[in-house]
């Protein structure tokens, strides 16, 4: 199948080597990096409802009567990047993965997002055994693996072969993790291979297969390395494509991602006698014309409402108004765009960062005041992730007056910039109106190579941004931290609020977790300092959410305040509870009678309250200005976490 056919409903048989009419001896099911459950709207879509339909249908449809079980391998990475994700960190993904009937995983470097102690957690409740063979961690004890994950399982068949699994990955899959514990020991995936193998064979093992998370190269080298016949199949992930090789009489198979492919592999002995396979491999695309299974789509509903409850929790707290309005953002420097680009670049510890302004949707200025989950995915809602490239200072340069240059339009192409300073005059033609510019504090350098974090649509050349383009698509840029390892924006921040709390902390907050958000903390804080929260008082009386004094204080589209209401304590906002069990489906407010409109009592009142400061404000003749959400008050906060207090310093100057 070439990768211009359309996706269709039919088996495409895409290698087969028995010319035996007999039953297979083994059935198998592979599948790799899955993230969203449900389906998208090109083809083939995807989505667990129609991917568990061709599951029960590989397993139960009565065309496999008296034929062996099936036996299901995943790749890796399942528990992060999705917006899904970014609300239950990874946990939605359980239920997902045992009712396929997973039979074992190799850990994705994605399913370490959260930490290793959040990766245990989710693995306990798996039904099945993660495995990584070639990652050690010393804090565990002599020859552990990392998350004590299983370097081997045995498994066996329905009509009792014994299937010996490993789970390797690749060195660079470490430098995708910023939050591994210490002294971690890498060992070769080729030596790993041939070190334990052997056992395998000695337990009973007839077949032996790698479940791997590593680029299709490192799979190749694997299959190249090790003697002929030592491996049967080697089964990846990491990438996302669909792809079959035959390496040194080792089949190479990757399946796609996303839900939107699988694979099918059906097994017999060779016919002379030898202790080798032949295998016949099926590959399935999940299109719109498979239909949806009735019991998948009612885990995924159940999956989505707990979602919107746990979007109402609060998450973090504002000291200063965040300024998110279309007509700042995407003219000028604001100072969430500051705020959320050093975050980034402190992150991945980058030279600097541009962002898209079109990247920051929330269309309004957030108040001083508790912020909700929910706020933070509505004004970073994209599903692309933060990409980090190698590239040359013309190329930068390039960017940035691409970003400028249909300024004063409202285009989502204005940049938001980190550890930037550009002065530019829009009077000038296009790609010639930067008249000065610097890194660090010092002139762009236009032959220097600098590193740059970003999002990946705009390594893809999107709003003209094609000076970005990675080398493999025809550009200078050269990849870091690829798509498929970079994080959500919604995720690093949620991490980040969690990392400022005092109280409620969730309770799988590793000490690897701890160290690199202290880093990023102190770095980040010296440029947006953060307001230290006031003593705990007694809760008795405590609502949960937002107080009321402060709900009939803030506004949303100008952010303006009811005068006299700014700056009042918030002691009576309970701090989130991140250490509950990650399963719990409780929302963090209390259910307040609707409106017919389907506004609660408080959402209605808070939505009256802006929509008379936004006439006041209009009718007093003010105009938003640059600065405004710089103000902090005096007063106010809650006592579970710290506040931030973004800033802008002038790294966007307009002149002329």
């Amino acid at each position: 199948m070439s990768p211009d056919d359309e996706p269709t409903a039919e088996e495409v048989l895409i290698h087969s080597e028995s010319s035996q009419q007999t039953p297979p001896e083994l059935r198998i099911l592979h599948f790799n990096d899955v993230y969203h459950v449900e389906a998208g709207s090109q083809e083939p879509v995807g989505g667990i409802a129609r991917f568990q339909t061709l599951c029960k249908y590989y397993a139960q449809d009565q065309r496999f009567t008296g034929q062996p079980g099936l036996i299901t391998l995943f790749s890796g990475d399942a528990f992060n990047p999705s917006l899904e994700s970014s609300v239950t960190k990874g946990a939605h993904m359980v239920p997902v993965l045992n009712n396929i009937g997973t039979a074992c995983a190799c850990v994705g470097n994605h399913d370490l997002d959260f930490g290793v102690s959040q990766f245990a957690h989710l693995a306990e409740q798996c039904t099945f055994p993660w495995l990584l063979a070639n990652v050690l961690d010393p804090g565990l004890g002599d020859d552990v693996s990392l998350g004590n994950a299983e370097k081997t399982v045995m498994l066996t068949s329905s009509n009792g072969i014994k299937i010996g699994v490993i789970g390797l990955v690749e060195r660079d899959w470490l430098d995708t993790i910023n939050s591994l514990p210490p002294n971690i020991i890498y060992k070769s995936a080729s030596a790993t291979a041939k070190a334990l193998i052997p056992g395998l064979r000695e337990q009973g093992a007839e077949i032996i297969i790698a479940v791997t998370h590593q680029r299709e190269p490192n799979d190749n080298k694997l299959a190249e390395e090790t003697p002929p016949g030592m491996i049967d199949l080697i089964l990846g992930g990491h990438d996302h494509f669909y792809n079959h090789s035959l390496v040194n009489g080792t089949h190479v198979l990757r399946s796609g991602s996303d839900f939107k492919q699988l694979s099918y592999i059906e097994g017999r002995r060779k016919p002379n006698g030898s202790a080798r396979w032949d295998f016949d491999i099926i590959r399935r695309d999940i299109v719109k014309e498979i239909p949806e299974d009735e019991e998948t789509l009612k885990l995924v509903d159940k999956l989505t409402s707990s979602l919107n409850a746990k979007l109402e929790q609060p998450i973090g707290y504002t000291a200063a108004p965040l300024d998110a309005r279309f007509m700042t953002v995407r003219l000028r420097e604001s100072n969430i765009g500051n705020f959320v680009c050093d975050l980034i670049r402190y992150y991945y510890q980058a030279d600097c960062c541009i962002m898209a302004a079109g990247t920051i949707r929330g269309d309004q200025i957030y108040p001083p005041g508790v912020l909700k989950l929910k706020d933070i995915m509505n004004c970073f809602p994209f599903e692309d992730p933060v990409v980090v490239v190698r590239l040359k200072g013309k190329v930068i340069l390039e960017a940035l007056e691409n970003a400028v240059g249909k300024y004063p339009a409202l285009e989502g192409r204005f940049p938001q910039v980190s550890n930037i300073e550009i002065e530019f005059d829009p009077s000038r033609p296009e790609s010639s109106r930067i008249l000065t510019s610097s890194i660090d504090s010092k002139p762009l350098d236009l032959e220097k190579d600098y590193t740059l974090a970003t999002r990946d649509y705009m390594v893809r050349g999107k709003d003209g941004f094609t000076s970005l383009l990675l080398t493999a698509n025809g550009g200078t840029a050269d990849s870091l931290v690829s798509e498929e390892n970079g994080l959500l924006i919604s995720t690093i921040l949620r991490q980040y609020f969690i990392s400022l709390r005092v109280l409620g902390r969730w309770k799988r907050w590793s000490a690897e977790l701890g160290r690199h958000w202290g880093g990023v903390q102190s770095e980040l804080h010296g440029i947006h300092p953060v307001r230290e929260p006031p003593p705990p008082v007694p809760q008795s009386g405590a609502t949960i959410g937002r107080g009321e004094e402060q709900e009939r204080a803030e506004v949303g589209g100008d952010g303006v305040s009811v005068p006299g209401l700014v700056g009042r304590a918030q002691h009576d906002v309970v701090p989130p509870s991140e250490s509950e069990n990650d399963n719990d489906k409780r929302s963090n407010l209390p259910a307040a009678p609707a409106n017919s409109d389907g506004l609660g009592a408080r959402e209605r009142e808070l939505l009256l309250a802006r929509k008379v400061s936004r006439k006041w404000w209009r009718l007093a003749g003010l105009k938003g200005r640059p600065g405004l959400c710089d103000e902090v008050g005096e007063e106010g906060g809650v006592d579970w976490t710290r506040g931030i207090a973004p800033r802008v310093e002038g790294r966007i100057r307009i002149v002329g």
